[in-house]
């Protein structure tokens, strides 16, 4: 046997890998998830496709209810008295989520806010905008004003709760995200506040109990998961407004059109997860 052939090297052996994200396959017909910190789009489905938020448009009535409080306007201390309309048109058993306000009941701001949000009442929505506008129809003028100036082209609102309105309100998920990302970094405190309430307790029962309802976030007891708001309709599916934080990275997403509760709550929980495996600060996919 030849020195060469003795003395031939072993075959290198090829360095590992680290294993990579499995793809993301979009199950809804409108997809959005943007890294806030890097500002990077890491996925994008139908961003600029206009469509009805159903509950998701309370973000934006919360947004201007929290911008009033910042500017010293409104205190989360003032009371509305629910109206007599109001509850007639809003209260629970007439088809919408109610945090189940009594006709002439004295509400705080902070407790109107904590239905809005965690039990998505549209019977708070309107005892704000009438408390601060004196009717629904001024109260929307103001969003519409607010969401221009927010820079959301696509978007349109008719009502502060996002209820069905002949066609009037219209976002794009690209808007809605533009929208989370102003609420989280104009109002940080309030969005802890607010925004991850795992249940709220307002209102008797006829038996005389309390009743107590779970916030509807699909994600929420997911690592980081922290916010924003479902919206479902039967024009707009089920759709979701969804942030979390994890290693002090966060992430908002939109999916919206989903067929069913489940699929909803799948579908943000694989998409979240996702994108949390993509490397930080790099753009990953877009479609």
């Amino acid at each position: 046997m030849s020195v060469s052939a003795q003395t031939k090297a072993a075959p290198t052996k090829p360095i590992p890998t680290a294993p990579q994200p499995l793809a993301y396959v979009p199950q809804a017909p409108i997809v959005m998830l943007k890294d806030l910190d890097s500002g990077k789009i890491l996925y994008s489905r139908g961003a600029d496709q206009r469509f009805a938020p159903a509950s998701m448009a309370k973000v934006m009535t919360a947004y201007v209810v929290l911008d009033l409080i910042k500017a010293g306007k409104l205190s989360r201390d003032t009371q509305f008295t629910v109206g007599e309309a109001e509850w007639k048109k809003w209260r629970a058993g007439n088809g919408g989520s109610s945090m189940f306000l009594a006709p002439g009941e004295k509400v705080s701001v902070d407790d109107l806010l904590k239905g809005l949000i965690t039990v998505s009442g549209n019977d708070a929505a309107a005892v704000l905008a009438v408390g601060i506008d004196g009717s629904e129809a001024e109260f929307v003028k103001r969003m519409n004003v607010v969401s221009t100036s927010l820079g959301m082209k696509s978007s349109k609102f008719g009502t502060p709760s996002g209820w069905p309105d002949g066609g009037v309100t219209k976002v794009s998920a690209a808007d809605l995200i533009t929208l989370a990302d102003r609420l989280i970094r104009d109002h940080p405190a309030a969005y802890a506040r607010y925004f991850s309430i795992a249940k709220l307790q307002h209102g008797t029962a006829p038996d005389g109990k309390p009743i107590v309802q779970p916030n509807r976030n699909p994600i929420l007891g997911l690592a980081g998961a922290d916010g924003l708001k479902t919206g479902h309709t039967a024009e707009a599916g089920y759709c979701f407004l969804g942030s979390a934080k994890r290693g002090g990275r966060r992430l908002v997403m939109v999916v919206a059109g989903m067929a069913s509760d489940k699929a909803r709550r799948e579908e943000a929980a694989r998409l979240i997860d996702w994108g949390f495996a993509q490397p930080p600060r790099q753009r990953v996919a877009t479609r």
